[in-house]
C-alpha cells in the first residue's frame, strides 16, 4: 500500500477546449510549490491530479498543506492506494483508517464507482465494507446523517482509493493563467487581501510599496515585506518593487491644496506603479479600496485617480465591509502583521479636513501648479526590486 494525494479541480473542468491549458500550469504550479520536498510522479485523470511521492520520507502533512493554499484546486483527499479488488480494498483500506477508526463513535461507507466494470455496486460496497469495518471496529455504529468519520472508497480506472473525508482546497483559477497585475501593497488589511483575492482569479501578483524616509521608518518597510512573504503561500513568487516617495510627498505639501494632498498623492502613486507595470510586463493595478471607507475612498474621489489610470484597475473589496476583509485577513495570516503599529507613507501630511467630494477639473488644476514629472522619473528610476519566493511555515 502507498499513500498518496488526490487534488481535484472544480472551475477548470468547465473549459472546453481550453481545459488542457490550465491543467498543464496548475501541475507546473504544484511541482514548483513542492519541488523542495522530494521527488512526485504527478498523473492527469477526470478532473483529478494524482501526486505520488516516489521518496521515502516525505512529510505528507506539508504536502497537503501546500497543496490547499495552490489555486486551483477544489478539494484534496489524503489517500491509500489500492489494489482494485475488495479482497485489497478490506486487507489494506482499513488498517490505512485504523487513527480515525478508533477515535470515532459513529461512520458510514461513501462508494463512488467511476468504473462500472468493477463487479461489485456501490450499494455492495458500502454495506459489505461496513460489515467488515463492524466487525474489526465493534464499538462503532452507523451514523448515515452526521458521522464522525465518513470513509470514503473510490474506484477508478487503475486503482481503488480510500480516505476519511476531503479537505478543501483554495479553488479559484490557477496563478499565472490570467496575466499579471501590480498590487499597491500598503502596511495595512486590505491590499494583502486584495492581491490574495486576484491571484484566486489566477493573476500572477507583482506588488509595489512606497516608503518616505525619515518620515516613515524601516519597520514599516520590513512590516510590508513580510505581508509579501506570507501571500506568497498562495500567490506564488512576487516580484516586490519600493518606491522613494520622500521628496513628492513634500513637494505637494509645499504646492498643492491641504484637502487635496490625498487625492494627488494617490494619482502620482498610480501614474508610478503603471509605468513600472509596463517596464515588467504587467497589465492592470490592483488595488484594496473599498467605498467609503475613507476620504479618498469616495466615488468622487475614485474618479479621480482613475483619471490617471491607462491600464484597468481592479479593486476586489471594493464592495465588502471591513469585517468581511478581516475575516479573509484571520485566514491568510495577515491581519496581525497588518494591525502593527508602524505607518506607511499615506499616514504622511494626512490633512485635517481632505475633501470627501473632490471635483477633476479642480484636482487636475491644483496638481498643474507643479511640474511633478521630474520627481516621478526620478522615483521610477530609483525604485528597488527583490523577490520573494514562494514560503511555507513547516506543518
Amino acid at each position: 500500500m502507498k499513500e498518496i494525494v488526490l487534488a481535484k479541480y472544480g472551475e477548470i473542468a468547465l473549459k472546453g477546449l481550453n481545459k488542457s491549458r490550465f491543467e498543464s500550469l496548475l501541475v507546473k504550479n504544484l511541482k514548483r510549490r513542492l519541488g523542495d520536498l522530494g521527488q512526485f510522479r504527478y498523473t492527469r485523470a477526470q478532473s483529478i491530479i494524482y501526486i505520488e511521492p516516489l521518496d521515502d520520507g516525505i512529510d505528507m502533512n506539508d504536502v497537503v498543506a501546500r497543496v490547499s493554499k495552490t489555486f486551483g484546486i477544489a478539494s484534496i483527499c489524503r489517500s491509500a492506494e489500492l489494489p482494485k479488488n475488495f479482497e485489497g480494498i478490506v486487507a489494506e483500506g482499513i488498517p490505512y483508517l485504523d487513527e480515525q477508526l478508533s477515535f470515532a463513535k459513529t461512520f458510514k461507507v461513501t462508494a463512488r464507482r467511476s468504473d462500472k466494470k468493477f463487479p461489485m455496486k456501490s450499494p455492495e460496497i458500502c454495506m459489505e465494507l461496513g460489515y467488515e469495518i463492524l466487525r474489526r471496529y465493534p464499538h462503532l455504529t452507523v451514523d448515515v446523517k452526521n458521522p464522525d468519520v465518513e470513509v470514503i472508497i473510490e474506484i477508478r480506472e487503475t486503482n481503488a482509493y480510500i480516505h476519511a473525508g476531503t479537505i478543501a482546497g483554495a479553488g479559484g483559477m490557477p496563478v499565472g493563467s490570467s496575466g499579471q497585475a501590480m498590487l499597491l501593497l500598503s502596511g495595512g488589511i486590505d491590499s494583502p487581501v486584495a492581491g490574495y483575492m486576484m491571484a484566486k482569479r489566477g493573476i500572477h501578483i507583482s506588488a509595489i510599496h512606497y516608503v518616505s524616509p525619515p518620515y516613515t521608518s524601516d519597520r514599516a518597510r520590513m512590516k510590508v515585506e513580510r505581508l509579501c512573504s506570507k501571500i506568497s503561500a498562495y500567490c506564488g513568487d512576487i516580484r516586490f518593487f519600493c518606491v522613494p516617495f520622500t521628496e513628492i510627498q513634500e513637494k505637494i505639501k509645499d504646492e498643492c491644496p491641504e484637502e487635496l494632498f490625498t487625492i494627488i498623492m494617490r494619482r502620482i502613486m498610480m501614474e508610478i506603479a503603471q509605468r513600472i507595470s509596463v517596464q515588467n510586463n504587467c497589465n492592470a493595478l490592483i488595488l484594496g479600496e473599498s467605498v467609503g471607507q475613507v476620504a479618498s475612498q469616495t466615488m468622487e474621489a475614485i474618479v479621480c485617480t482613475d483619471a490617471v489610470a491607462k491600464m484597468p484597475v481592479f479593486r476586489p473589496v471594493i464592495g465588502m465591509d471591513k469585517s468581511e476583509i478581516v475575516e479573509i485577513a484571520r485566514k491568510i495570516d495577515t491581519f496581525d502583521i497588518s494591525i502593527e503599529p508602524y505607518e506607511d507613507c499615506c499616514t504622511v501630511f494626512t490633512p485635517k479636513h481632505p475633501k470627501t467630494s473632490p471635483v477633476l477639473s479642480e484636482v487636475e488644476e491644483a496638481q498643474s501648479r507643479f511640474d511633478f514629472e521630474p520627481l516621478i522619473a526620478e522615483a521610477v528610476n530609483n525604485t528597488e526590486m527583490r523577490i520573494f519566493k514562494t514560503e511555507f511555515q513547516s506543518c
